[in-house]
């Protein structure tokens, strides 16, 4: 600790911080345009000004750090003289178009503007004009308003790993810009958006649509993948118009990717608005009281019921179903859930993502690509990467990463090796470190190997290890704490009744579709597709966005989703459905899955570590390892291969055909 002095007033802070960072934190706020906290310091809108005892000009102090006995003075006359200059010339060229600007209301500028800046402007020749630039279809540029701070090019470089943005010319002449004109390439470009301090680059789909005033907010959570990064919901009315991200440190800091930020258009785009039945072709309408009573009937029939659930479906209602199965005969059957065990514990220590920081410098990435299956978690190990020497191992097919991964495709048999510390090529380095990172990727699964294997076996070599499973879906890790198994073809033969529960419209659906044509299909889902058409039953049910949902993400943390609008047409909650089932029988009750306080939200407190969940001796199937040459030919791979539509709500989504169209016609078949 040294000691400053800010105003007049003796402090003590920490060292290695700038003059900026103090104030800060004893809650002086200093203006500033280029200075954020997740990008280095570039000190280039001299915003931040402020006045250092026996120094003759005032200094920047975002790139001043603090010494012993400084004296700092931040609102003299001679500081506030030289902010009221700065947004002088910073306002030279830039349009007074703050009306119909979509930032007007949230702009910085605006905002420091009024506050510091001055009445009247020297200047009074014509303002220079320069050309927008093309970033793709989720990004609106208009860079006259552009004040060149610079953080959407260090953004680009240091977090999205895309080189995208530069500075164009030099002094009068100088801009930001594209070096070619061509879609931005990553995952996360929407984070320049809320980086931008002015309205040089907006959203596309949000221009014109509302002003910040007009806008309600709900807090939720994404539920386009397993990563679970916490949004805020702005809703004009009845319609959703923009997602923004909110600060967790300790999932998604302020980041969130571009299928959580834009995919929200879906929510109205080929919705089921009524219930319809279907009987020797011809199709009709149906009503609530009608449909319930119908599939009372049936469930009590006793005939075997197999229930097909999407692992985007919340636990809630998996666990309702769970008590419906002791009720009727059901069977709870999951089409993406690729995981087969069974007493999945959850730790106590949920707070994984937010290891990565403090793990040593050590990676493995296990038949995922992590940029394209969880694009939060491969910021964050772009941020290990570029902070310190982190030696990162790919092992799998080699994919187009934004930082250097050592690529190594070991087949099976040298996988294994590896997992039991007997490979001389990585072995040595796993036993050394500390406490290295694991990602491992769901198609690893897929191959045969079972979750607590893997993970007992990685425990014995090093007990410090921080595994983070990229799961596929919102709510995978769910499923597999609830033990919902995998789908079979026994389970189809021997069904009477199709329950389909919010599935996609996949190759595997429409290939398991064509043994339903015997048996009573129920197709409960939001939105309509073409595998619809062939149900006995089509009930619309209410969307992410229409129900509040509970879901448990890749490294185990029990999260909620709120309720932002109502239902659309006849739709209803899904979990309203499944209480009406249970209170239309006697048979009352059952057994819970979950406890009571389930809404407090507090996975600590609720679950427990169960240290005998780990398996003695490393298993693999070896059934499926002599039935099948594809498993030891053929080199693991990620499970994902494009990011734009991987599940039902981006599937949907009309902005994200487009960026999905945008890529696949930029990509190529060499990396860079």
């Amino acid at each position: 600790m040294i000691k400053i002095t800010i105003n007049g007033l003796e402090l003590l802070v920490k060292k290695n911080l700038s003059v900026l960072e103090a104030c800060k934190y004893i809650g002086i706020n200093i203006p500033r345009f280029c200075y954020h906290e997740t990008l280095s310091v570039a000190g280039n809108c001299r915003m931040c000004l402020v006045e250092i005892g026996n120094t003759p000009k005032p200094v920047a102090s975002c790139a001043l750090p603090v010494l012993n006995n400084m004296k700092i003075f931040v609102d003299t006359p001679l500081v506030k003289k030289a902010r009221e200059n700065v947004l002088e010339s910073l306002l030279l060229n830039h349009p007074l178009d703050c009306p119909i600007c979509d930032q007007g209301g949230e702009c910085d500028l605006q905002d420091q503007t009024k506050i510091f800046g001055g009445d009247s402007s020297r200047f009074f020749f014509n303002k220079r004009s320069v050309e927008d630039k093309y970033c793709g279809p989720l990004i609106k540029t208009i860079m006259t308003r552009c004040i060149h701070c610079t953080r959407c090019v260090r953004y680009s470089s240091e977090i999205a790993g895309v080189d995208f943005f530069g500075t164009l010319n030099r002094g009068g002449s100088t801009e930001i810009g594209g070096y070619t004109s061509k879609n931005f390439n990553s995952e996360i470009s929407g984070n320049v958006i809320d980086l931008c301090p002015v309205g040089a680059l907006t959203s596309k789909p949000y221009v014109f649509k509302a002003r910040p005033w007009e806008l309600r907010t709900t807090e939720s959570i994404d539920t386009t993948d397993s990563t679970g990064s916490n949004i805020y919901i702005n809703f004009k009315e009845s319609e959703i118009v923009r997602i923004n991200p909110k600060i967790n440190f300790e999932i998604n800091d302020n980041i969130i990717s571009d299928k959580a930020r834009f995919s929200y258009d879906s929510n109205k785009l080929q919705r089921i608005k009524k219930l319809y039945s279907k009987k020797s072709g011809i199709i009709t309408q149906l009503n609530w009281e009608e449909l319930i009573n119908t599939l009372e009937q049936n469930l009590k029939s006793n005939l075997l019921t197999t229930v097909l659930i999407n692992s985007e479906l919340d636990v809630e209602s998996v666990n309702l179903l769970k008590q419906l199965s002791f009720q009727y005969n059901l069977r709870l059957k999951s089409l993406t859930n690729s995981i087969i065990n069974s007493n999945l514990y959850l730790p106590t220590d949920s707070s994984k993502i937010n290891d990565i920081k403090s793990a040593s410098n050590l990676c493995f990435i296990l038949s995922s690509n992590i940029r394209l299956e969880s694009a939060v978690l491969n910021s964050k190990l772009r941020l290990k990467f570029s902070n310190s020497d982190i030696k990162l191992f790919g092992l799998n097919l080699i994919y187009n990463s934004n930082f250097p991964i050592n690529f190594i495709n070991l087949s099976i048999y040298e996988f294994i090796l590896f997992l039991e510390g007997k490979s001389n090529l990585l072995s040595k380095l796993l036993i050394k470190a500390e406490n290295p990172i694991f990602f491992i990727g769901e198609s690893l699964y897929k191959r045969g190997f079972n979750y607590n294997s893997v993970l007992s076996t990685i425990k014995k070599v090093t007990h410090k290890a921080i595994i983070l499973n990229i799961r596929a879906y919102s709510n995978s890790e769910g499923l597999s704490y609830l033990n919902i198994t995998p789908i079979s073809k026994k389970d189809l033969i021997l069904s009477n009744n199709i329950i389909a529960l919010n599935l996609e419209n996949t190759f595997l659906i429409s290939k398991l579709f064509l043994t339903f044509t015997t048996k009573n299909v129920y197709w409960l889902n939001s939105h309509g597709s073409k595998l619809a058409l062939g149900a006995n039953f089509i009930i619309p049910i209410a969307s992410e966005f229409e129900d509040e949902n509970l879901f448990l993400n890749l490294e185990q943390r029990l999260q909620k989703s709120f309720k932002v609008l109502n239902p659309i047409g006849n739709s209803r909650s899904l979990k309203g459905l499944f209480n009406l089932l249970i209170k239309a029988t006697k048979k009352i009750g059952g057994f819970s899955f979950l406890n009571e306080k389930l809404e407090m939200l507090d996975s600590t407190k609720l679950f427990s570590f169960n240290k005998n969940i780990f398996i003695n001796s490393f298993t693999y199937n070896k059934v499926i390892h002599e039935n099948s040459r594809l498993i030891t030919l053929y080199p693991i791979k990620s499970n994902l291969e494009d990011f734009y539509q991987s599940n039902k709500l981006s599937k949907q989504s009309i902005l994200m055909s487009k960026s999905s169209k945008e890529f696949r016609s930029n990509s190529t078949n060499f990396f860079n």
